[in-house]
């Protein structure tokens, strides 16, 4: 069953809306809450490319869809069939778009959208018992299918952002460090040509001032 619903603008990985009754009744919610954070933040660095995605964590998974710069997500029990993990997020993001879709872009604070708990929840009552005729004819609906969508580990997906922070860390790094190398070549290159050619211009004054002094006496 759907244990947990978030959406967050992927720009900028600002949460705007979630399921307000999730993780009541979840063993390290506060743990889950953290990755899906987590992600958002590489996804809004682009770190992850897929539209859509499963992502294995514990006994549950994370599934989400990309659409117009919003990222729906649900984390659900192993056993529960992606196919209808995927279309309840299909039917959140067509009710979200149709509600919210003008004000995305806009919105300036944290779960700008919270009153669009109400179909959440409204939404993942529909979804719960899988044995329902609804959701059977969902399961043997042949034109949407997700064997396609890749599934990952939710440790590998971090890491990936992780590393590729600290590879940008890193050249962010080389590039100061090599900035700073450069400045100081110039000032030893400078400071060489000082002393290579201040004895020769300290000689050419003086002959110029004895020169200028003798033109004045006579």
């Amino acid at each position: 069953m759907v244990k947990m619903t978030m959406i967050a603008r992927v720009t900028d990985g600002l949460p705007l809306a979630e399921g307000l009754d999730d993780g009541r009744d979840l063993a390290d919610a506060e743990m889950y809450k953290q990755q899906v954070k987590a992600l958002f933040k590489n996804l809004s660095k682009g770190h992850n490319e897929a539209s859509r995605m499963s992502i294995e964590t514990g006994p549950y998974v994370f599934h989400y869809i990309i659409e117009g710069r919003v990222c729906y997500l649900t984390m659900c029990d192993r056993a529960y069939p992606k196919k209808l993990a995927f279309q309840y997020l299909e039917d959140l993001k067509n009710e979200f778009e149709r509600v919210n879709g003008s004000q995305i872009e806009t919105a300036a604070r944290p779960y700008a959208f919270i009153k669009f708990d109400t179909f959440i929840q409204k939404t993942k009552k529909l979804y719960l018992d899988t044995r329902t005729q609804r959701n059977i004819a969902k399961l043997n609906d042949e034109l949407y299918e997700v064997h396609q969508i890749m599934t990952r580990n939710v440790q590998e997906v971090l890491g990936v952002g992780e590393k590729l922070d600290q590879v940008s860390q890193m050249s962010s790094r080389l590039t100061s460090e090599s900035r700073m190398y450069a400045d100081k070549a110039r000032d030893l290159n400078r400071q060489a040509l000082i002393r290579k050619w201040a004895p020769v211009a300290i000689v050419l004054g003086v002959v110029f001032l004895l020169f200028w002094v003798k033109t004045k006496l006579w």
